[in-house]
């Protein structure tokens, strides 16, 4: 009964939202074949239930005691790490929710389904993080990504979004078989698939010439690929911007900021705990991968005429910076990624406020920006709007004092302890490219007066421009307690050390 309880307690938030999710399926079915309640009424109320939930997920997780056990078999681990990154994820699915709010009443994306994949895939993130063996990061990764399909080409009425949900899923479906082969030649081989076994079996390790140490090295490098397939790294990015750009505007925001927290504790687990002892192979393809994420990121963005292919580039750019840190392989490198990884969430939810809730008049109605180029002459029709902006895309380009530039220094710092200078000094030049199209962003709302006509911007949500100003506000003044992040970061960082 004890072990009962132990197990449960671990897993009481992803019990409490699918419990719910039962429920709610019940009542979207019962109330949409009504014919007198119809579809208006019920999207109200259902995406108010949804609030309420994640509301009290977060208390159920807060007001958990976080303990370091090992639960349902030695299956899913929980401790610090896991308990902060569950808070994380929450609160920021509930910025993400009162983004969306205003998006589905314009777009009429009326489907009650919806909001219960949202909540599934909030699950299947938890549970991510808290996997600690190869079969249930399998399962969860793949629950994670036939959501992700679906939500991707939820917008049945469009042949882009229909197109971004195919490509992904195909695919997502070669990362899947990767990390299913590598998992099954690790077991093969070695008859674990328990990370804490893995790691005790692999400790003090040698690589050498046989064909034993080959195969494992293979299995690994498949396992590899899928995590940072998942992660949108480069070579692996091909899928990001093609499917961020069919997707939903507000598919795209869920996609580019929730799913990194989760595959980022798995990495950490795999790479710096359960295969430390293999770390001078791993560093090498890590680096390869860092360098070209950051080279195709910056050099992507460049090119770019769109929002959200735009985002798509410079989130592979953000991807490579996060696993420059993890180059360190030790408690530091962890602490850097979590704060990093903090500062990119607030940084894109302000981003994602503004181009998603910023809607311009084009006769006869309002209309969403798609363009980089709509936002030119901004400082004209909104200046406080405009300078939102700047202070977002300053700390995207990781110039002092927003919160970005301590982000990418500490990264850099790390990366410089373990004698990464090549490619430290690499990421400071891409940076300084980086800046180019950040500042031709800010140019075009403040000096381009080539354009005559004033545009006609709808005012934004009351929500949204709480999250903008939220966003705004951390970013602005981080540097006056920087300690906040760095406590919360180091603290989630603990676990590793055993």
């Amino acid at each position: 009964m004890h072990n009962f309880l132990y197990n449960f307690y671990s897993i009481l938030t992803e019990t409490y939202i699918i419990f719910n999710v039962c429920l709610l399926l019940i009542y979207g079915v019962l109330l949409s074949t009504y014919s007198t309640l119809g579809y208006p009424l019920l999207s109200k109320n259902f995406t108010l239930l949804i609030l309420q939930i994640l509301i009290f997920s977060f208390f159920l997780t807060f007001l958990q005691i976080p303990l370091n056990i090992v639960s349902w078999n030695n299956f899913l681990v929980c401790d610090w790490f896991t308990y902060y990154s569950k808070l994380i994820i929450i609160v920021t699915t509930i910025s993400w929710f009162f983004l969306s709010l205003e998006y589905f009443i314009s777009k009429k994306l009326n489907y009650f389904e919806f909001w219960i994949l949202i909540l599934l895939a909030i699950v299947a993130m938890l549970v991510i993080l808290q996997s600690y063996d190869l079969l249930i990061i399998y399962l969860a990764i793949e629950f994670q990504s036939l959501i992700f399909y679906i939500l991707a080409s939820i917008n049945r009425t469009s042949e882009f979004s229909t197109e971004a949900g195919l490509k992904y899923f195909i695919l997502g479906a070669f990362s899947s078989a990767f990390l299913l082969c590598g998992s099954s030649i690790i077991y093969g081989l070695t008859g674990l698939t328990n990370l804490n076994d893995l790691a005790q079996f692999f400790s003090g390790f040698l690589l050498n010439t046989n064909l034993f140490s080959s195969n494992i090295i293979i299995g690994f490098i498949f396992i590899l690929v899928a995590f940072l397939f998942k992660l949108s790294a480069a070579p692996f990015h091909i899928w990001a911007p093609d499917v961020y750009e069919g997707a939903p505007f507000i598919v795209t925001a869920f996609f580019s900021i929730l799913p990194k927290i989760a595959i980022f504790g798995l990495l950490f687990r795999f790479l710096l705990y359960t295969f430390y002892d293999l770390i001078p192979f791993w560093q090498n393809i890590i680096l390869v991968s860092v360098f070209l994420s950051i080279l195709i990121g910056t050099f992507g963005a460049l090119a770019q005429q769109k929002w959200k292919r735009f985002l798509a580039y410079s989130s592979i750019n953000h991807v490579g910076f996060l696993l420059l840190s993890v180059l360190g392989g030790d408690i530091e490198s962890i602490s850097n990624v979590v704060f990093y990884l903090i500062i990119y969430l607030i940084t894109m939810l302000g981003i994602f406020a503004f181009v998603i809730n910023t809607k311009t008049y084009t006769y006869p109605s309002f209309y969403q920006m798609r363009y980089l180029s709509e936002i030119n002459n901004l400082v004209k029709s909104n200046t406080f709007l405009a300078g939102a902006i700047v202070i977002l895309l300053f700390s995207m380009a990781g110039i002092p004092p927003t919160g970005g530039f301590f982000a990418k220094l500490f990264v850099l710092l790390t990366a410089l302890q373990v004698n990464s200078f090549g490619i430290s000094l690499f990421a400071v030049i891409m940076s300084c490219i980086s800046c180019f199209y950040y500042i031709r962003l800010i140019k075009g709302m403040y000096f381009d007066s080539a354009v005559i006509n004033w545009k006609v911007i709808k005012p934004m949500s009351k929500l949204s421009s709480l999250i903008l100003g939220i966003s705004i506000l951390s970013i602005l003044f981080l540097f006056l307690d920087l300690e906040i992040i760095s406590i919360i970061s180091l603290t989630m960082s603990i676990p590793f050390l055993y």
